[in-house]
């Protein structure tokens, strides 16, 4: 992967969040999550610190409200589900506005909503302050292992080329005056899906033979090795501490 690859989530700054290494936020991010996931339900307060916390790092990060606000959108669906679970969800009732809601499901509305949130905010944040090729390369250094993450570069790089391709083919249909306008041009969309399925397995042992030509012998070379400093370390580790305080004290109080 070329060293501009970069993906629609990524905002380009000069944040001391933005130069964090990529394995420092990786590791910061899954303990903030996992930490926010094992917080009860009922304390709510806490959920808002951890909301404070993550605008925090925002701020620190220079990342718009706005911008982060678009991109938690891909909630939508949970979202959804979770306004279902007080209509269908069994056991004790009780009247909202005139309406018979389940409790356990609206404690478990606010369950999948609160901590759904924060987790794909904690996710945008990293996205939003790490290029693609950073964070495979902080996949790296935390040893996962080496097959899954040449996947994940593989199916990155290759979800591009796809997308590439579909786009020049669309426009080849567009240029001879083709405009999918109903069923019955299914056909030539099918036949479409078809050749880029070809074009895609063709290409991709094009790229195998000429890696293999280069000497690819089952493992991808390290370019650039990003080492963490303690400091570093300690930086990132504040969140996920911080959001571990607020846990313990959800349990106890």
């Amino acid at each position: 992967m070329g060293a501009g690859h970069s993906h629609k989530l990524y905002r380009h700054g000069h944040s001391a969040v933005h130069a964090l290494p990529p394995q420092c936020k990786l590791a910061a991010a899954f303990a903030f999550v996992v930490v926010v996931v094992s917080t009860p339900r009922e304390a709510v307060w806490a959920f808002a610190l951890y909301a404070v916390l993550l605008a925090a790092v925002a701020a620190a990060a220079r990342i718009p409200a706005g911008f982060l606000l678009r991109r938690l959108l891909i909630e939508v669906p949970f979202v959804a589900f979770a306004v279902l679970m007080p209509f269908v969800a069994q056991g004790e009732r009780v009247e909202v506005l005139g309406v018979s809601l389940s409790v356990s499901g609206l404690w478990g509305a606010w369950n999948v909503l609160a901590k759904g949130t924060l987790g794909v905010a904690a996710s945008v944040l990293l996205a939003s302050t790490t290029e693609l090729r950073a964070l495979l390369l902080g996949l790296q250094r935390l040893k996962l292992p080496p097959l899954l993450v040449q996947i994940a570069t593989f199916m990155i790089r290759y979800g591009d080329v796809i997308t590439d391709e579909l786009r020049r083919m669309s426009i080849a249909r567009r240029s001879r005056g083709f405009e999918a306008r109903g069923v019955r041009h299914w056909g030539v969309l099918a036949k479409t899906a078809g050749s880029l399925f070809i074009r895609s397995y063709e290409r991709g042992e094009r790229v195998y033979l000429a890696m293999v030509s280069r000497g690819y012998a089952g493992s991808m070379p390290v370019i650039e090795d990003i080492a963490a400093s303690r400091t570093q370390w300690a930086h990132a580790a504040a969140l996920p501490v911080t959001a571990l305080a607020v846990c313990l004290m959800g349990w106890t109080l």
